[in-house]
């Protein structure tokens, strides 16, 4: 009697604590889906604002045609790679990572031609759309790092002990993060 009582203990407290921790991974699984909520939301923002700025650059005389349809193009790309938030796996991120990275390169060599271009260095509606594009890459790296944060933070519970346990019994596995873009470990060449 003693023994299946301290077997029926054992049971019990091994349920709590799975509990416990498959509620946690709930709360921060819910915590990672939001967060790339916020990303997606970001990138959304700078695909919509691209049109304007395309739109805007076509009236400046002679501009190079190959760069706007690179813009283009690559936004197209962009917008067609998606993510499900309940397969955050390494894979689709860096999937998705790169689509936008090619969209960032094709953005970055529009906005640097444009300085070949007075007209559109005065050109309100050009610059407003600038500043907005700017804004929106330091929203992007916020939300980004944020999302990064709480991965983190999901993926060290689940593989912790003895919450890998229960992540391994609910099928929780790990997310994937954004990581450095190709190149970032060498200095921007900044010329006046």
């Amino acid at each position: 009697m003693k023994k299946l009582f301290s077997v029926i203990l054992i049971i019990a407290a091994a349920m709590s604590l799975s509990s416990c921790s498959y509620n946690s991974m709930v709360k921060m699984d819910e915590n990672v889906k939001t967060k790339w909520a916020a990303v997606q939301s970001q990138y959304q923002r700078r695909s919509d604002l691209i049109p304007n700025l395309v739109n805007t650059v076509k009236g400046a005389a002679n501009f190079e045609k190959g760069t706007l349809t690179a813009v283009v193009e690559a936004r197209a790309k962009a917008t067609s790679v998606q993510v499900d938030p309940t397969k955050l796996t390494p894979e689709s991120i860096k999937a998705f990572q790169a689509a936008q990275g090619e969209l960032s390169t094709a953005l970055g060599r529009l906005l640097s031609v444009t300085e070949n271009y007075p007209d559109l260095k005065t050109n309100e509606n050009f610059l407003g759309l600038q500043a907005q594009i700017e804004g929106t890459e330091n929203r992007i790296q916020v939300a980004r790092q944020d999302f990064n944060t709480s991965v983190q933070e999901f993926n060290t519970t689940i593989r912790s002990f003895p919450a890998n346990i229960t992540a391994k019994m609910f099928g929780f596995s790990e997310k994937g993060y954004f990581t450095a873009e190709p190149g970032a470990d060498k200095a921007p060449k900044v010329q006046f």
